[in-house]
């Protein structure tokens, strides 16, 4: 089972931000973005936060240079899934059709927005045999399954979503 979302803090949802934007980071690289002129103490707590993250299974660490290399191991779509079934838990009993109703009928969708939400509504379900393997897998990019709105487009720009 993944870990509730509630593990995510505020510095690392930082981190995995850029990461996701920037790409694989050094310690250093990463302490200079976060805290600009930081010093020694930030570069200690950035070094201590990525540990950390590294032994949650949120980044990944190679070891292979002098310094070390850090990549996003956890994508944005499967924080925002963690997020979305958590809330779902808490506020609606387990339920995502209030969640999503209340998303679908907010004003500021786009026609995109909306054209992609009926796409997912009426593709076929997945055989449990076929269901998604998990983190790691090509699913579902290999056969382009899903609606072509939503392998083009993911949550707040670059990185790691479909088809990026």
């Amino acid at each position: 089972m993944a870990r509730p979302a509630r593990d995510i803090t505020e510095s690392e949802l930082g981190v995995l931000r850029l990461l996701w934007e920037r790409g694989p980071a050094t310690i250093r690289q990463v302490t200079e973005v976060m805290y600009p002129g930081g010093g020694a103490a930030r570069y200690a707590t950035v070094q201590k936060l990525l540990d950390r993250m590294e032994a949650k299974g949120y980044v990944r660490r190679d070891r292979t240079m002098y310094v070390h290399v850090f990549t996003a191991v956890l994508d944005r779509d499967e924080l925002i899934g963690r997020r979305l079934r958590s809330l779902a838990e808490t506020l609606c009993d387990g339920s995502l059709t209030p969640l999503l109703t209340h998303l679908a009928r907010a004003q500021d969708l786009t026609e995109e927005d909306r054209l992609a939400l009926r796409a997912i509504i009426e593709e076929p379900e997945v055989p449990e045999d076929r269901a998604d393997p998990g983190p790691g897998s090509d699913w579902p990019r290999q056969g382009g399954s899903g609606p072509p709105a939503y392998r083009r487009r993911s949550c707040g720009g670059g990185g790691s979503g479909p088809g990026d």
